[in-house]
């Protein structure tokens, strides 16, 4: 259930202004404007509508949700309310995440992005997903600009992207500062941002002010590309924001987060989610804010006819390819946990069964919309995964794999935002994994064990995962001083396929893999 939230401090200067004052008081007064910002996230060129999970206000729900022509409507109807009078941003991750967009290197999701009329939007970890050449191709072939303070050419050390976009709307100049995630290099393959360098955060506050103070913008946002948690942490660092559009970690504000006066959204992710941000500036001072997550399901949206239609031209060629049958599972995946989830407990038993290792691991990424029991087809691979790179074998010690378990709890659990890193927790098959998320660095592993048996220091452990392009050869699923690597024929994708193929029909369920013991059974968000 959506809901209007006022800023309450700022709503009593703004209901003095609606007041009925004498005719010569309300002359002397300044006019109060209202401009309305619209913004997603973490699209995940997820072109067509697809099943979401939705939770809010003890509420649970699974129902149709999302798609490029859902999400056009849904901004068209506000532009409709609005006399035309909306900024329409974009929080990156948007060129990769689909089948589609993989086969064409992000080609799919221009024609369509640019028909749902975007003014400025932030690039994502994942636009490197095809290196940075594509990156520069893909955002130059839209209609609107993308922005970034810091990413640059290694070489040179010149900006790749304009570091802001500024634009009057309803009669109100607005400043956008755009900011993406400085740890590109280490959350990504390495060789996906080769010759790019990424800044951290010194020149926003700058920035900031130069927007408000030399391109005369009454409103300054900030967009980023960083996550929840630390774009909360970045309001102490950067003042003179009025508002702080978040991407990066499919996060879902119902209500803003406010910081040093700062609010700060995440509006979900995969065109489930757009978030609605009205602002009522008077003589150049914000003086009222009003946000709204609003879910974009079927039932309240219908599909731009238009924008449908220019979907599935771009897809029709892709079709055969996408719709093949791959096997059929029993019961129903999804990825909506921090912790455990029935999607990635399937895939890293795909992987260990695919090398014979002892241990398979699957990556912690947030991508995957449910997918019913049912067939399984080539397109929900790129969901479960959204790159395809051959598995990597190796040998570790008892004592290494803790200390990976250590590291992975504190990228997740730090109670220090600045050192929280990449997405949830690795998936793990053949190992269990006991912790609790609120103890020290270092001393959150209760207990781990290996095919029901203690974790021995000492001992070598076989262990699979996926190969990063631009690893050093010991290094194994973020494991450096891996012993006897090997890199695989066969990638993630065709583990998938054979263990399918294998086990038809199967039914994966949560199995307590890996478990905090203090924290809640589901956990759906690191805030």
């Amino acid at each position: 259930m959506n809901r209007w939230l006022v800023a309450s401090t700022a709503a009593t200067l703004f209901a003095s202004s609606c007041a009925a004052p004498s005719v010569a008081k309300r002359a002397e007064e300044p006019e109060t404007k209202q401009v309305t910002i619209v913004y997603v996230a973490d699209l995940h060129a997820q072109l067509e509508p697809h099943l979401e999970r939705f939770w809010h206000d003890g509420e649970e729900r699974v129902e149709m949700a999302g798609g490029f022509a859902r999400v056009a409507s849904a901004i068209d109807r506000i532009r409709a309310e609005r006399n035309g009078e909306v900024l329409v941003l974009d929080a990156g991750d948007t060129f990769q995440g689909s089948a589609a967009a993989a086969m064409t290197k992000g080609e799919a999701v221009v024609g369509p992005l640019d028909a749902i009329g975007f003014d400025a939007a932030v690039p994502g970890n994942w636009e490197v997903a095809y290196g940075p050449e594509v990156m520069a191709r893909r955002t130059g072939e839209t209609k609107h600009p993308w922005i970034a303070a810091n990413v640059r050419d290694q070489e040179t050390g010149e900006r790749i992207f304009d570091p802001y976009h500024v634009q009057e709307v309803g009669g109100v100049r607005i400043g956008v500062v755009g900011y993406t995630d400085p740890d590109v290099p280490k959350r990504q393959p390495p060789a996906y941002s080769t010759g790019l360098a990424y800044d951290g955060a010194a020149e926003l506050p700058e920035l900031v002010q130069q927007v408000r103070q030399k391109e005369g913008a009454e409103v300054v946002l900030l967009a980023t590309h960083l996550g929840l948690s630390k774009a909360v942490a970045l309001a102490e660092r950067v003042p003179g924001v009025d508002v702080h559009l978040s991407g990066d970690t499919h996060e879902r504000t119902y209500e803003p987060i406010e910081k040093n006066g700062t609010w700060i959204v995440e509006p979900g992710a995969f065109g489930s989610f757009l978030g609605r941000l009205d602002l009522f500036v008077r003589d150049g001072v914000v003086v009222d804010k009003r946000w709204e997550l609003i879910e974009l399901t079927a039932s309240n949206f219908p599909e731009k006819p238009e924008v449908k239609a220019l979907v599935d031209a771009t897809l029709e060629p892709l079709r055969a390819k996408l719709d093949q049958p791959i096997g059929t599972i029993g019961a129903q995946l999804e990825r909506y946990d921090v912790v455990e989830t029935t999607l990635d407990n399937f895939l890293s038993d795909a992987v260990r069964a695919g090398t014979g290792a002892e241990i398979g691991l699957s990556n912690g990424f947030r991508f995957g919309a449910p997918l019913p029991a049912g067939a399984v087809r080539e397109k929900h691979l790129w969901d479960f995964y959204p790159i395809v790179t051959n598995l990597k074998v190796g040998k570790v010690t008892g004592r290494q794999l803790r200390a990976f378990w250590e590291q992975e709890l504190e990228n997740v659990f730090s109670p220090n935002p600045e050192k929280r890193f990449g997405g949830w927790l690795p998936r793990p098959s053949g190992m269990t994994v006991r912790f609790r998320a609120a103890a020290p660095k270092g001393e959150r592993v209760q207990a781990i064990e290996v095919n029901g048996e203690p974790l021995d220091p000492d001992r070598l452990y076989t262990v699979a995962a996926c190969e990063r392009e631009g690893d050093t050869p010991d290094m194994l699923c973020r494991m450096p001083g891996a012993q006897e690597t090997k890199v695989l024929s066969i990638d993630a994708h065709e583990a998938v396929r054979r263990y399918l193929a294998a086990n038809p029909g199967i039914a994966v369920a949560r199995e307590g893999r890996v478990v905090g013991t203090d924290l809640p059974p589901v956990l759906r968000t690191q805030n």
